[in-house]
């Protein structure tokens, strides 16, 4: 990925795979289908849903009729809780160095880090999972 932004693989899968759950409100849905709809191992899936389940955004029913469910209604989940829930605390730091290893006196991109991870935490708390759910494409029932 070549990118200035990196989310970790996991933090990305929770926020999609979280969409997805937002989209059927009404019945909890097994790992296999969201897996199968977003095309990812079911494996590291199940890792995730238990990170999020640690952080009581999602919890899972037992038996056939089983599988995961939002905690709460999409329109009070923000995209910076589930990030946060996978990755822990979005950063503040503002140099792409160790502080304790970085010996200059000032940075050049000190601003332009700090002012990006300012605008992507107000982004991700700013957008619910019911703001993401206008893809029609992955609302289909599951199988």
């Amino acid at each position: 990925m070549n990118t200035i932004l990196r989310i970790s693989d996991a933090a990305t899968l929770a926020m999609h795979a979280t969409i997805v759950l937002s989209l059927f409100p009404d019945r909890p849905l097994k790992v296999s289908d969201v897996a199968g709809r977003l095309e990812v191992s079911e494996a590291h899936l199940g890792k995730v849903f238990q990170r999020l389940a640690k952080a009581d955004l999602v919890k899972s029913r037992r038996g056939p009729r089983g599988g995961f469910f939002l905690t709460r209604p999409a329109e009070d989940v923000t995209l910076l809780e589930v990030y946060e829930a996978v990755d822990g605390p979005l950063s503040e730091s503002c140099c792409l160095l160790d502080p304790k290893k970085c010996r200059l006196p000032g940075c050049l991109l000190a601003h332009l880090i700090g002012r990006l991870h300012a605008d992507v935490r107000s982004y991700l708390s700013a957008k619910t999972l019911a703001d993401a759910c206008g893809d029609d494409s992955i609302s289909e029932s599951p199988a």
